[in-house]
C-alpha cells in the first residue's frame, strides 16, 4: 500500500449502512439456500466435479469460484484480476489481511488453503473451507507444521495448488509482515513454482486496515461490520512466479516472493 494512500474509516452506522443491510441480508440468504446446493452438489457429485470445461478447469473448480465470486459480490467488492494465475501445481502466497482473502482467492483460482485450525470452526465459512480443501494448522505447535508441511508436499506432487499466508496471521492490514521461510519447504522439496499474489483493497489499497479485524473484534463481528460497508475494489494481483531453482534455499524464496508482494502494494 502506498505510503501516500489514504486509509479508509469504518463507518459506526446510519442510514446507508442498514440500507445495505436491507438488501445485501436477503442476497446472503438467497446465496446461502440456493447457491450453496448447486456448488455442494458439484463438488459432492463425483462425475459432475470431474467434468473438465478447459484444460485446467473443472465443473467443480468453476461453481467453486461462481460462488466465492458472488459471495464477495454481496459484500459490495468489485473483484479486479491483474496478471494470470499459473496452472498445474503450484504454491500460492500472499499477503494476509483478513478471512475475506481466502474468499478473494478463490473467486479466482482453485487451491487448498493451509489455514488456522479455529477457521473449521466459524460458522459457514468453516465449512466450506473443509469442503475447498483446507488444510488446517494448530498454531504454535512444531508437530502440527510438521504434518501441514507434509501435507503440502503430497498435494503439490499430485499436480494439486496450496495457498498460503507465510506472515503467519493478519497484522491489521497497515504492513506486510516478515515471511516464515519454513513454509516454502514443501515447494522446494516438490520442485513446484512459487506464486506469489498481492490482496488489495479498495482504491490503492487505501481500505486494508477497513478489511482488517479491528482490535478485540472476532469473526462475527468483522462479517457483519463488512456487510455493510460500502462497495469497493478488491484487486488480486498475480505476480511474477518463482520458478524452482531460480534462486537457492527456503529463505531467499521467501524473501523474493515477499520484495514482489510488497512492491505491488506500493504500485499505481
Amino acid at each position: 500500500m502506498s505510503e501516500s494512500s489514504l486509509p479508509a474509516t469504518r463507518e459506526a452506522g446510519g442510514t446507508l449502512r442498514w440500507f445495505r443491510y436491507l438488501y445485501r441480508v436477503p442476497l446472503l440468504v438467497l446465496h446461502v439456500l440456493i447457491g450453496l446446493p448447486l456448488t455442494m452438489a458439484c463438488i459432492v457429485i463425483t462425475p459432475l466435479a470431474r467434468i473438465r470445461l478447459r484444460a485446467d478447469d473443472t465443473l467443480e473448480q468453476l461453481m467453486i469460484r461462481w460462488w466465492q465470486g458472488n459471495l464477495m459480490r454481496i459484500f459490495g467488492f468489485r473483484l479486479r484480476r491483474f496478471g494470470t494465475p499459473l496452472p498445474g501445481a503450484t504454491l500460492f502466497v500472499a499477503n494476509h489481511v483478513s478471512w475475506i482473502d481466502i474468499e478473494t482467492l478463490h473467486s479466482q483460482r482453485m487451491m487448498g488453503f493451509v489455514a488456522k485450525r479455529e477457521i473449521a470452526g466459524w460458522p459457514l465459512v468453516g465449512w466450506l473451507a473443509a469442503r475447498g480443501q483446507t488444510i488446517f494448522h494448530q498454531r504454535g505447535s512444531s508437530d502440527s507444521l510438521s504434518g501441514v508441511l507434509g501435507q503440502m508436499a503430497e498435494r503439490l506432487r499430485e499436480g494439486r495448488s496450496v495457498g498460503v499466508f507465510p506472515e503467519g496471521r493478519t497484522r491489521g492490514g497497515a504492513e506486510v509482515g516478515p515471511f516464515h521461510a519454513r513454509i516454502f519447504t514443501a515447494a522446494v522439496e516438490a520442485q513446484v513454482p512459487v506464486q506469489p499474489v498481492a490482496l488489495r483493497y479498495g482504491t490503492r489499497g487505501e481500505a486494508q486496515t477497513l478489511v482488517a479485524f479491528a482490535p478485540r473484534e472476532n469473526f462475527l463481528q468483522n462479517f457483519l461490520r463488512l456487510l455493510g460497508e460500502r462497495a469497493r475494489a478488491a484487486e488480486v494481483h498475480f505476480l511474477a512466479p518463482i520458478a524452482p531453482g531460480e534462486v537457492d534455499g527456503r529463505r531467499a524464496i521467501a524473501e523474493l516472493a515477499r520484495e514482489r508482494i510488497v512492491a505491488a502494494m506500493a504500485g499505481p
